[in-house]
């Protein structure tokens, strides 16, 4: 019987049947799993066959093991290779860029996802659309040169440009492509399209920061230990510090030592809470020299709200800072003796009535004038008097307390004020007698003017104040009849002011009674004086009130409005003018020549003080029918300042119904740059007073220089009133001022006169009316 062994006897092995090593290995696992299924072969029906038979039963079995074994290790494969490429449409359509296949002559073949959202397409509605038409016509000719030399060299191309979606939404795309091949052997385009609209957008940003940085502004960034990264060339120009210098530093190496411990604390603990500081400050440059700048530190934070740096913002004021004090000295001191104007004085002398009413004691106020010093200016000059007002206040200032205060109110008169005398009068009038007559030796001393030895007198009057019983216009004019007295009695004298002189008092009395008597009668009358554009066109008129008294006859302002403001009778008649001139603008408004024109009216202080002047006001321009934009309303600087936000409010209220606003007599008041900014104007007046020495007095022209500029910067309309000649005219046209007022182009006029002027037409020379004048008139506004 034969072996049970069920593989038939190996055939001889010979060189043609060596096999591989894959294939012997995959021979050798066939076999293995044959003897594995040995058991389910009958091996009786088998032994009876001849042993070739049996080898090749055997050589078919294993050959078919081999292909069983094959197929499923391509199954397996398949599979792994469905699932990877499952996995790569996956990343190909969800990628973070947009895919495209395009042709060489720019269709859509195929996009993943990403690129049909970008687009705003269906995907299936990309296929065989240009792709030129996703691209903005300002950057076809970038895609054009793009898609040229990809092909000409067939290298890898990039290229930025603004792609449109079909929403019409523009947004930057980069686009990286190269050249390839498709399955049928076309020339294809793969291209992959960024989205970098934000890094465009952060490009931008980043410009426009470098540029700020680069500002006429000193910046400096710090981190948050407030080291100093980065400076720029303002800050450099500002502190001399170089960038190499200042790095790595500390802000503090600027301190200038003028502010404590608690100042610094404060801008921290600000900048703690808000996140910001902003304010003035003085620095210490490289060289040592202190100065003021305008500072603002602003905390950068990061998304958790920690501070990463800080900013500080900074640029120097010391131009400014010269400005504001040459503003002020004008505002509260005379320019030519350095001593404080009226304006101080009264302020000065409140502060003494003040002390004196705490301490009980009484107070003198002495008004000092020089006798005939307008012979010395006439026969000498302007420059000798000058001389003599500065040596005279030298010796004012040498003769008083360093507590009592000496004062210039105007031409040749100081006043002086001592303060703090004793309790008892007789004693108070034993030390100003003291005093005064020191000052009378001290400015009857010789003076030596140029090598020229002049010799002058004063006459002054005095008078007494305890705490504050009497007003301050009520000492001030006191002190001027006493020094009349003085001058009366024959000069280089002192005078006490005496109650007999109540007889000057009784002469307003009378006045005061004519004056009611006046307002009931209507025996004022209003002129109107034209304001004058450069070009000769009438651009409006100030109203100027008259009173036709019948003894004295036509009066100007000057002689009764102190008086009326000094009996409050200001307010009634304040507004009686304003009635009245609303009603000649309504009349005016139907008169083609007259309607353009507005009217300037002057509010006093206490009117404009009164709770209910806003109402008034809009009542008066309801029941006349005026226009409000034709009415301007001229307000003083003193005005103004003493009740700052109250006047803001009223001026706020009117203007939104279009009245406008003028700052009266500018500049011989106090006001401060940073209120007037605040203050909503239309228009700054150059006082007369400036105008009438324009053209001699150096300080006049600054002044008005100053008001020009200021109005300027303002975006304000500037008016010059008393012009009174072509040269004054002329200099101010050449300084900026292009509006004017004055008797060089015509004296206030009765409403009749005023519009035979303004139908004149051109007005380059003064007005010359006689039969408009009525008699009296002075042309005084």
């Amino acid at each position: 019987m034969c072996s049970q062994d069920k593989r038939p006897p190996p055939c001889p092995a010979s060189p043609s049947n060596e096999q591989p090593d894959g294939e012997q290995t995959l021979r050798l696992a066939a076999e293995e799993q044959l003897e594995e299924k040995a058991a389910q072969v009958s091996p009786d029906i088998e032994a009876a066959w001849p042993d070739a038979a049996r080898h090749l039963l055997y050589e078919l079995r294993v050959h078919q093991t081999e292909l069983e074994m094959q197929n499923e290790e391509l199954r397996r494969v398949q599979l792994e290779l469905d699932a990877t490429r499952a996995r790569y449409f996956d990343i190909y359509d969800l990628a973070p860029v947009g895919y495209c296949t395009l042709s060489e002559q720019g269709l859509i073949l195929e996009a993943n996802l990403t690129a049909a959202t970008l687009l705003g397409v269906a995907r299936a509605e990309l296929a065989r659309q240009r792709i030129s038409r996703f691209i903005l016509k300002a950057d076809q000719d970038i895609f054009y040169l793009h898609r040229r030399q990809l092909v000409a060299d067939g290298q890898r191309q990039s290229c930025e440009l603004r792609l449109v979606n079909f929403e019409g939404t523009q947004f930057w795309a980069q686009l990286e492509t190269v050249a390839a091949q498709d399955a049928d052997g076309a020339r294809v385009l793969r291209t992959v399209i960024s989205d970098i609209t934000l890094r465009k957008q952060t490009e931008a940003e980043l410009r426009i920061a470098a540029v700020a940085f680069q500002s006429q502004q000193g910046m400096l960034v710090t981190d948050a230990n407030r080291v100093i990264l980065r400076v720029n060339q303002a800050f450099t120009r500002m502190t001399g510090y170089s960038a190499e210098e200042a790095v790595g530093q500390t802000p503090f190496m600027l301190e200038s030592g003028r502010h404590d411990a608690d100042f610094y604390r404060a801008m921290w603990t600000s900048i703690d809470r808000k996140g910001f500081w902003q304010g003035e400050i003085w620095d210490r440059r490289k060289d040592g020299e202190v100065y003021p700048k305008w500072l603002t530190i602003s905390a950068v934070k990061d998304g958790d709200g920690a501070v990463t740096n800080y900013v500080g913002m900074q640029y120097d004021i010391t131009e400014r800072k010269r400005a504001e004090e040459r503003i002020e000295e004008l505002a509260f001191f005379d320019s030519l003796t350095h001593l404080p104007n009226r304006t101080l004085l009264r302020d000065h002398l409140k502060q003494a009535m003040t002390a004196g009413q705490r301490s009980k004691t009484f107070g003198a106020l002495l008004f000092v004038d020089l006798d005939h010093f307008k012979t010395l200016n006439d026969t000498r000059g302007h420059h000798q008097g000058d001389l003599l007002l500065q040596a005279v206040a030298q010796r004012l200032t040498a003769s008083v307390r360093e507590s009592d205060t000496v004062a210039r109110i105007g031409g040749d008169e100081f006043v002086v004020i001592m303060g703090n005398l004793h309790g008892t009068m007789e004693e108070a009038v034993a030390q100003t007698k003291l005093v005064g007559a020191k000052i009378l030796a001290a400015l009857n001393q010789p003076y030596r003017l140029d090598d020229v030895d002049q010799h002058s007198t004063a006459s002054i009057g005095a008078t007494f104040f305890w705490g504050l019983e009497t007003s301050s216009d009520d000492l001030l004019r006191q002190a001027d009849l006493a020094m009349y007295k003085a001058k009366a009695a024959g000069r280089n004298a002192l005078h006490f002011f005496d109650p007999a002189m109540q007889a000057v008092v009784f002469e307003h009395a009378v006045l005061e009674a004519g004056l009611r008597q006046a307002i009931r009668e209507n025996r004022l009358v209003l002129h109107y004086q034209a304001q004058v554009a450069a070009d000769g066109r009438v651009r409006g008129s100030e109203v100027l009130l008259r009173w036709q008294h019948p003894e004295r006859g036509l009066l100007a302002p000057g002689e009764f409005i102190p008086l009326a403001e000094a009996t409050h009778l200001i307010v009634p008649l304040g507004y009686w003018v304003l009635e009245t001139a609303c009603l000649q603008l309504a009349a005016w408004a139907s008169r083609a020549e007259m309607a353009p024109l507005t009217v300037a009216v002057n509010v006093s202080a206490q009117q404009f003080r009164e709770r209910d002047f806003v109402d008034r006001v809009l009542a008066i321009l309801t029941r006349t029918g005026a226009d409000p934009k034709r009415l301007s309303l001229e307000l003083t600087e003193s005005l103004l300042v003493e009740h700052a936000e109250d006047s803001i409010e009223k001026m706020l209220a009117l203007k939104a119904r279009g009245v406008g606003f003028s700052l009266d007599d500018f500049g011989t008041g106090y006001s401060s740059l940073s209120c007037l900014k605040r203050l909503p104007l239309n228009q700054l007046k150059i006082d007369q007073s400036f105008v009438r020495d324009i053209l001699s007095d150096p300080t006049d022209a600054e002044i008005a220089r100053i008001v020009v500029a200021l109005a300027r910067s303002r975006a304000l309309e500037v008016i010059a009133e008393g012009v009174e000649t072509q040269a004054q005219r002329d200099y101010l046209e050449d300084s900026g001022c292009y509006l004017y007022q004055g008797n060089f182009f015509s004296q206030p006029l009765p409403p009749e006169g005023f519009e035979a002027y303004v139908q004149r037409g051109s007005h380059d020379r003064p007005a010359s009316f006689p039969a408009f004048l009525p008699p009296g008139e002075k042309g005084v506004s």
